[in-house]
């Protein structure tokens, strides 16, 4: 059953849909998006995906790492160039089992293939994360998540013209 933060929050992602504002969902927010349109969740990767490698180590919080590879050809690549394969923090213990309607795959883990990233098809802005761009420090190891934040600031600002 849905919590009344879920609904709420489900609203609101399709409020800025129909009005063709840009979202950018991190972690939460991308598990979000993909419930929103009608994708599922593995809700403990541990118990429903054992193979899976580790996605959260609450000792290292933040500091817990793994490498994704971009899809080619996906928005991300246009954004990073040659290099595919990146390294970023992994925090969450759920994850996409079942890819929504009208998105496609934009990252996935390289040890076990769990969707990282991920962005909706048409004309709205719509994208998600697994990952918490927001801890990638400059001159860190991890990826650079500059490029991310000037592609949802451009959308923005090409949305409000």
């Amino acid at each position: 059953m849905a919590s009344v933060r879920d609904l709420y929050e489900m609203e609101l992602f399709w409020e800025c849909v129909v009005q063709g504002r840009p979202v950018l969902g991190i972690c939460r927010g991308l598990q979000l998006i993909n419930v929103a349109l009608g994708g599922s969740l593995y809700q403990d990767i541990v118990t429903d995906t054992p193979d899976a490698m580790a996605h959260v180590d609450a000792d290292l919080y933040d500091q817990h790492r793994h490498t994704v590879l971009i899809e080619e050809n996906s928005r991300l690549a246009k954004l990073y160039g040659d290099q595919h394969q990146h390294l970023v923090n992994s925090i969450h213990h759920q994850a996409i089992k079942r890819l929504g309607r009208d998105s496609v795959v934009e990252a996935v883990s390289a040890s076990d293939g769990i969707i990282e990233a991920i962005r909706m098809r048409g004309e709205c802005y719509v994208t998600g994360f697994q990952w918490h761009p927001e801890f990638h420090g400059l001159g860190s190891e991890l990826l650079d998540s500059g490029p991310i934040l000037d592609d949802f600031l451009a959308a923005a600002e090409k949305q409000r013209k």
